[in-house]
Parts: structure tokens; sequence; C-alpha cells
């Protein structure tokens, strides 16, 4: 891997600098010693209440600015005053339950802000290098598994139709004007900073509290036989870095190359807490009963299934493992691990914090 001959005094923009992949590789970079500013969203969350950078030590160390990427001007004042040598557009409506719900704002958020961006990098500052957060969920009802760079885009919610305009707006910039920009095809990743509306953490949080005596109610969940290829955040941020390192343009899948259950993760969660937890009925009907105590811990409610469910997603990371020397160093069986002991440790906090 060639391109950038050394980091130090580098200026890098993230945009969702507050969000769990912002926080992983803001920590990256200052660790490179690059100067690293991020955007925060209007009526956001403010910088001193940014939990993920605070816990990891980042408070203070970057520069945050709030500022409208849907609004084409404020974008171009942004990069003026900014002047970053590479921009990590991480920025997005994310949840993909919820984009059925506001989809053109979805559309906006992802795919608008992506083409300010660019359109900005083409007139103003065309030496930048470009890096936009694409998603396995454009993959959708994927026509193979695993999944590369080459498979066919086929999505199934108004998030990831939006992630496919904005990845194909990347790639059109880059074969029309020469502009280093790159789309990282990223399958699930998340650790101890994923956020409480997605599932893993609301898997992890919940058995926490019920082992824990602090929970009576069962956890809901949507379709458990759902699966994905999970993999750990902070690998995947190592993997955003590599893409603006190379020599030159490209697009990337990073993935793990295994695919778990959501039953799969439950079943992780509940053996490293401890939990004795059997499987009962099918369907809609089934239930996870702790042995323990006899009491129902989870069941399937229907109106947590998507209008219209994806298919495998699991990901081939040949190209990124061969042109950047790339590889997940985590699996899930430790990354469960580690989510499980960073939520023990927040309960712990938490419960101190109120008794004294």
């Amino acid at each position: 891997m060639s391109g950038h001959s050394g980091t130090g005094g580098r200026r890098a923009l993230i945009t969702g600098i507050t969000s769990q992949d912002g926080a992983y590789l803001a920590a990256l970079l200052l660790d490179k010693g690059y100067r690293v500013t991020g955007t925060l969203r209007p009526g956001g969350t403010p910088i001193s209440a940014a939990w993920r950078l605070a816990e990891m030590g980042l408070t203070g160390r970057v520069t945050s600015v709030t500022v409208d990427l849907t609004d084409a001007r404020a974008v171009s004042w942004l990069l003026d005053d900014h002047a970053p040598d590479e921009i990590y557009h991480l920025a997005a409506h994310s949840s993909v339950h919820s984009s059925f719900h506001v989809p053109a704002e979805t559309f906006a958020s992802n795919a608008v802000s992506t083409t300010n961006l660019l359109e900005v990098i083409r007139t103003r500052h065309p030496e930048a290098r470009f890096y936009h957060a694409s998603t396995s969920e454009m993959f959708g009802d994927a026509p193979e598994v695993p999944q590369r760079e080459t498979t066919l885009f086929r999505p199934r919610s108004p998030y990831a139709v939006a992630k496919v305009a904005a990845h194909q707006m990347t790639t059109l910039y880059r074969l029309a004007y020469g502009l280093f920009c790159v789309n990282g095809i990223l399958f699930n990743h998340e650790s101890p900073l994923r956020g409480p509306e997605f599932v893993t953490a609301k898997i992890v949080r919940r058995l926490v509290r019920w082992q824990g005596g602090a929970e009576d109610a069962p956890i809901t969940l949507g379709r458990l036989d759902a699966r994905r290829d999970w993999g750990y955040a902070g690998d995947y941020v190592r993997g955003m870095w590599s893409m603006l390192q190379a020599g030159a343009p490209d697009d990337y899948v990073l993935a793990s190359g295994c695919t778990w259950s959501v039953r799969d993760f439950v079943g992780l969660t509940a053996q490293t807490l401890g939990l004795r937890l059997e499987w009962r009925g099918k369907g809609t009907a089934e239930t996870a009963i702790d042995l323990d105590s006899g009491r129902t811990c989870v069941t399937v409610d229907a109106a947590l299934f998507r209008p219209a469910e994806v298919g495998e997603l699991r990901g081939d990371s040949g190209l990124a493992r061969e042109r950047l020397g790339w590889s997940p160093t985590v699996d899930l069986p430790a990354l469960v691990a580690m989510m499980v002991a960073a939520e023990k440790a927040r309960q712990a906090a938490a419960s101190a914090s109120i008794k004294g």
C-alpha cells in the first residue's frame, strides 16, 4: 500500500464524529498525529455531552463545528474554513427501522449531504481525499453469498436506497472528475460504544440488567433467524483510514466473512454472563426461558419485523486484505465479551452514582 508520505500535521474532517465509528476513528487519527475536526448536527448532541468521545478520552482533543450537511452553502463554508486533507463522511440517518417512517428525511440526510460534500470538493478542494461510509444493507436481497464489491445492489429499505444513491454518486465523482473518492462497504460492526437503538447493544444492555436483577420484563426482539456478518468497529475504522492512504482510489468491502443469527448473539451474550437460556417454540411464539429462574427472558414481536427483509449478508473482504493489508482482529465471541464488560462497568458506575 502506497499513498500519503506521512500523516503528521494532516487535517481530517469527520462528519458524525459523536457516532460509534466517529469516536473510534477520531482516536485513531489523533494517535497518528492528525488535527481532527468533527461535525455536529444542528439540534443534536452537543460536544460536551458526547458520551462516546468522553469514554474514549477525547473530550477537548477535537474541534467541533455544527453544520447542516444538506445545506450546500454551509458545506462550502465548512470546507473553506477547515481545509481538510482527508474527509471521512460518516454522518447519516443510520436506522433501518426508522427509515421506513421518514424516507424523505433519510434520503436527504444520506444522499443529498454526500452530494453537497462531493460538489464542494470538486469545485473548491480537489486535492482532498474523501471517504464515504457505504453499508452492506445496500446488497439487500443479494443475488450471491458472500457479497463483494461487484455484487449487484438490491436495497430493501429507504436507508439502503439512500445509501446506494450516495455510493453511486461517490463513484461517479471519482470516474468523472478524477477525485480521490472511495466507498467503504462496511458490514455490521459493533463495539462497547454502540447505541441502544441497535439490536446488539439492546441485547447486551438488557441481559446485563437481567443478570443483575434489575430487569424483570422480557426482551422483545424481531426476527431471531436474521443472519449478519458482525465485526469490531475498531478494526473497521482502521480499514477506513487505509483506504485513503492507498496509491489509487477504489471501493472496498470490510467484513469478517462469518455470519451469526440474532438468536446466536443472544446465546453468546447469555453465555458470557453465565445465564442458562433454553429456546422454546417457533416463529413469533418462540421464547427463551431463563432456566435458573424459570421466567421468560426473550420474546418475539412481529411489529419489529422489517417490512422488507434482506437475505443473508456475508462479506468477502478479499480485495481489502490483498491491497490494503487489512484483516479483522476480533471475532464475535470476543466482541460480545468486550461489550458485556463495558456495559457492566457502566451500570455499576450508574448504580454507585445513585447511591452516592
